[in-house]
């Protein structure tokens, strides 16, 4: 006896709530060809395909099911994931703001909403999707993270520490929330957590997540009371747990890096789009970036956008490109003869609305250094900025950082001499770009702009072509939310403690200095603005 469809749709959802994406899919693909168009299959197979990572299916299926049943909110917010996990954050925004628009108390739609959101950085918008998820599910460890970490943005750090305590108190397992309560602020020895955190890392076993967050977490509160060594041997093994599985090799980022500087294009400023809009804020990550953002986004013309990935996408789409990094051999060989200043439209096009509110914009996204030459040539006109630090540093905040885990670009960062290695490779491909581009790009230096803020705030309004205010000077008050591992100390006035840092690891950092050294690459100096290309140019 052929069954029920009622009791074949009944089990489809029950498949969808245990997260059972293939029955799920399975049991609704086959009900869309049996039944006449239902919004409910519809949406319970867009969103079984949209968690299997099949994102046209998912968009089809669920604009399917929005058209059957406009009025409901979970499937316009679903939808809305689907255009985000596309790479398209404007029609995933449009959505979002009409199903935000409507009724809705149920806290799955509003975390779905809450996270395009995220995507789209519009974090304001976020924050207030996260704080209602966290009012109505008060004891769900994910909802109170989620809610601690769009406040580490919003720059409420008190607010992000209670939050992170209530998941803590939901779920002692939620391994990441101790970690991000570690980088809130600074412990003293009598409100720390060392002494909880040792017991719980040895009790953990070979849970390697549990490893990885605990000994950062411990890295970080060792080194607030002093004891370096401890955090040195922590910051070791949490990072070594972490790139487990991760089969990284120097080689294979030097090989891409040598195919990049090769392929590049050498085209006429005539060839890209014409905007001066766009402002590339590019370099190694933990090396000032943000600082200099955070001046210039303090301007009343420039808009922050974030740490955007639309030129990669850009780039990877317009290159036919089908594999699964966004910048591998396959891209850079495609990319070759592409109609750049169609590129350069496209990713003006990619950042909108958002970027269209003032007549400049900022797109922060350290790793687009990567990418500066195909930018100099789809954007002949935008503003391109790198941030140089001593390379000691450098070194030592991009192994202390836990970044992305979901991305390649940081594979690097899980070994100190991986990292190193990773540094030198950054200098080898600026120096490239600056030979094959003089004057293209200006060389910032995080030493010089902290000795003398006034002159280096100055200098980079210039070269963006904008005029000087004072509101660039106070840039601790600009309110904007940021979402980058700086979130919290950008919310302060320009500090020098982390100058210098890597000297309190001398001993362990020898091998990474002698590596240098060998390099010809300096490493007590910093970056000294008389080694830099001057700021006068491309104003």
């Amino acid at each position: 006896m052929t069954e029920d469809p009622r009791q074949r749709y009944q089990r489809a959802i029950e498949a969808l709530n245990r997260s059972d994406w293939k029955t799920a899919q399975s049991l609704a693909m086959d009900l869309v060809r049996d039944v006449p168009p239902h919004a409910g299959v519809y949406f319970v197979a867009g969103v079984a395909a949209r968690e299997l990572l099949q994102i046209p299916l998912a968009i089809q299926c669920l604009e399917k099911s929005v058209q059957l049943n406009p009025a409901r909110p979970d499937y316009m917010a679903h939808l809305a994931r689907a255009w985000a996990q596309a790479s398209e954050p404007r029609r995933a925004v449009e959505l979002a703001d009409r199903a935000a628009a409507m009724p809705s108390d149920d806290p799955v739609t509003l975390d779905a909403l809450a996270l395009v959101y995220t995507q789209a950085h519009a974090y304001d918008k976020a924050a207030a999707m996260f704080g209602r998820v966290a009012e109505l599910v008060p004891h769900s460890a994910r909802s109170q993270f989620n809610y601690a970490t769009a406040m580490i943005h919003s720059g409420e750090i008190g607010v992000a520490e209670q939050a992170l305590e209530a998941c803590l108190r939901a779920d002692p397992r939620y391994w990441k929330a101790y970690l991000s309560r570690a980088q809130l602020r600074k412990y003293p020895k009598q409100d720390n957590h060392v002494e909880a955190m040792e017991s719980l890392r040895e009790g953990a076993g070979d849970d390697a997540t549990a490893q990885m967050c605990l000994n950062l977490a411990l890295s970080k509160e060792y080194e607030d009371i002093g004891e370096h060594p401890k955090a040195f041997e922590r910051l070791v093994a949490g990072k070594s747990w972490g790139g487990r599985g991760r089969n990284y090799t120097t080689q294979r980022d030097e090989a891409l890096f040598d195919a990049i500087i090769e392929g590049c294009p050498d085209v006429g400023k005539q060839s890209g789009f014409d905007s001066e809009q766009p402002i590339f804020i590019i370099g190694l990550p933990r090396t000032g970036t943000t600082l200099v953002e955070r001046i210039i986004s303090s301007h009343s013309e420039v808009h922050s956008a974030g740490e955007l990935q639309n030129f990669g996408v850009a780039l990877k789409r317009a290159t036919g490109s089908t594999t699964p990094s966004m910048l591998d051999m396959d891209a850079v060989m495609r990319s070759r003869g592409l109609d750049w200043k169609a590129l350069g439209r496209q990713y003006i096009e990619s950042t909108r609305p958002a970027t269209a509110s003032l007549p400049r914009f900022i797109d922060k996204l350290p790793h687009n250094f990567l990418y500066a030459g195909y930018i100099a040539a789809a954007l002949p006109n935008a503003r391109i900025i790198c941030l140089r630090r001593n390379p000691m540093d450098s070194c030592l905040s991009n192994f202390r950082q836990l970044f992305a885990l979901s991305s390649s670009y940081y594979d690097y960062s899980f070994d100190l001499m991986d990292t190193a290695r990773y540094c030198i490779l950054f200098d080898r491909m600026m120096r490239a770009w600056h030979a094959r581009m003089p004057g293209r790009i200006l060389e910032v230096g995080y030493e010089s702009v902290v000795d003398d803020l006034d002159s280096w705030a100055r200098r980079l309004i210039a070269f963006c072509g904008l005029e000087w205010e004072d509101a660039c000077l106070r840039f601790e008050e600009n309110a904007a939310p940021v979402a980058t591992a700086s979130a919290v100390q950008v919310r302060s006035r320009v500090y020098r403690s982390a100058i210098d840092r890597w000297k309190r690891y001398a001993s362990q950092m020898q091998p990474v200095r002698e590596l240098f050294e060998a390099e010809g690459i300096a490493v007590d100096d910093g970056c000294d603005e008389q080694d830099l290309p001057g700021p006068e140019r491309g104003t």
